[in-house]
């Protein structure tokens, strides 16, 4: 699955740097995640390192959209190889 900021992002911007696959940016209010670049650190990380670094923990599974582990990193490889 992708991963999701919900509103109760605070806009504290440690996130966005952290993403290995530039897939967090700003939107309208609070930082969003492109669901065709997150691979919740697939392929980088053990853990999506937004999540590690979220102070106020409002980064969940995106339910509308999901992925297997082998789907996160295929995604990876294509990433890598664009």
């Amino acid at each position: 699955m992708a991963l999701l900021i919900t509103d109760q992002c605070i806009n504290c911007d440690v996130c966005e740097p952290e993403c290995p696959n530039s897939a967090i940016s700003m939107g309208p209010e609070i930082y969003q995640i492109d669901p065709l670049r997150c691979t919740e650190c697939v392929g980088h990380h053990d853990e999506p390192q937004c999540r590690v670094v979220c102070p106020v923990d409002c980064i969940p599974l995106n339910p509308e959209w999901i992925e297997s582990p082998e789907q996160l990193l295929t995604k990876f490889h294509r990433l890598q190889a664009g």
